[in-house]
């Protein structure tokens, strides 16, 4: 049951519908009379480490659904990485401040911490229920069908992706987008559904999950370009050679690492310039741009998928749900029912924490650089109403009399 002290988290990267999932949480619990104090810890476990609670008791609820409309982490995040020690410290402050539910609302790590400190908690018998609150908009969480953040994110990249390829058919030539994604490339894999036409961008798409080998990209990139000429290229951050390496690795001199040892590739613009740089040495072509998305998908006002909307909502709500109703930790996950409805179920931590999904072998063409329709199908849904479409005028050309 239900009772007690709620402390609610936030952590790893922001999306444009986190606090859809923070508010569901606030505004769930809060609807029970046994439920004392509802906190909110600011910046995520470290937060909780330094003790710096917000009482979210207190907070009016006209303020959380205008909070819950407005992307970014409105409890502040952290890249904080915690190991058993740290956990230990964790559930420490937990204790003291008798708090009897822990949700966190987070990617891979933070289901993983919720992991540890739920074993520490038994193992110290204390009654503590720890419910993940899905969240990433890498889409790379185990078991669910997909993770809240994701759809809005993968809206924008489409988005994008269409003006820029409008951009290009304007003034040709070729252009590089490198978007996120470490080891999955659903962020990526998302631009295709800006394309309309059949000669629309992006034309040639590059996943982690597959071998990326510079030789084969420059050959598509040229015959791409004289085929069309023009060629919209989308690319993720994480492509790697056959070996393993990141291709941002081998191509830099300058290799800058994050707090876990990770290549540092989000926030830096070298993959899209090394990879420009290659097309204008190795081909005749003058005109070629490369652009780094980098956080920009992440938190864009404006740009959010209603789908994306409503189901971070109901996570939230879902986990003060399963909380109330059993005894068990687990994570919220999303399961797809018919052409577009979806479930919720409660699954244990040990099934998603610190695993990572890739996209299936049936969402990736036999090429390797684009695109199924079976992906085309299962992302489309997730996008949400109102999608833009780009319409071309049509070549109605009148003959040429002096240049025939």
């Amino acid at each position: 049951m239900l009772e007690g002290k709620v402390l609610v988290a936030q952590g790893g990267g922001p999306t444009a519908v986190i606090n859809e999932s923070l508010v569901g949480a606030v505004i769930e619990s809060r609807k029970f009379a046994s439920v004392q104090r509802v906190y909110g810890a600011h910046h995520g476990i470290r937060g909780i480490i330094d003790e710096e609670f917000l009482d979210l008791t207190q907070e009016t609820a006209h303020n959380l659904e205008l909070v819950a409309s407005t992307p970014c982490s409105a409890l502040g995040s952290t890249r904080d990485k915690p190991d058993a020690a740290y956990c230990r410290e964790i559930f420490n402050v937990l204790q003291a401040h008798e708090i009897s539910t822990f949700f966190y609302i987070g990617g891979n790590d933070s289901s993983d911490t919720l992991r540890i400190v739920a074993e520490e908690a038994r193992q110290r018998d204390y009654d503590l229920r720890c419910i993940h609150i899905p969240k990433t908009i890498d889409n790379d969480l185990m078991v669910t069908d997909h993770t809240p953040g994701y759809p809005s994110a993968a809206r924008f990249v489409a988005c994008a992706f269409a003006g820029i390829n409008l951009d290009n058919l304007a003034l040709p030539g070729v252009y590089v987008g490198v978007v996120m994604g470490r080891h999955a490339g659903f962020m990526t894999a998302a631009a295709a559904l800006g394309r309309k036409y059949y000669d629309d961008g992006p034309h040639l798409i590059y996943l982690p999950e597959r071998p990326f080998a510079m030789e084969n990209f420059i050959s598509q990139v040229k015959e791409t370009y004289e085929r069309l000429g023009r060629c919209v290229v989308a690319i993720s951050e994480g492509i790697q050679d056959a070996s393993g390496q990141p291709i941002a690795q081998a191509l830099s001199k300058n290799v800058e690492k994050d707090a876990h040892g990770n290549v540092q590739l989000s926030g830096s613009g070298a993959l899209a310039d090394l990879l420009t740089a290659a097309i204008k040495e190795s081909t005749d072509i003058s005109r070629v741009r490369g652009d780094t998305f980098g956080y920009l998908q992440r938190s864009f006002l404006g740009v959010v998928s209603d789908i994306d909307s409503r189901e971070a909502r109901e996570v939230g709500e879902k986990a003060v749900q399963y909380a109330n109703w059993g005894e068990e930790d687990g994570s919220v996950t999303i399961h797809r029912t018919g052409f577009y409805s979806v479930e919720y179920r409660l699954t244990p931590l040990q099934e998603i924490a610190g695993k990572t999904k890739v996209m299936e072998d049936a969402f990736i063409s036999s090429t390797g650089n684009d695109v199924t329709d079976e992906f085309i199908m299962y992302l489309r849904p997730l996008l949400g109403s109102g999608m833009p479409d780009a319409y071309h005028l049509r070549p109605n050309r009148v003959p040429k009399i002096l240049n025939k």
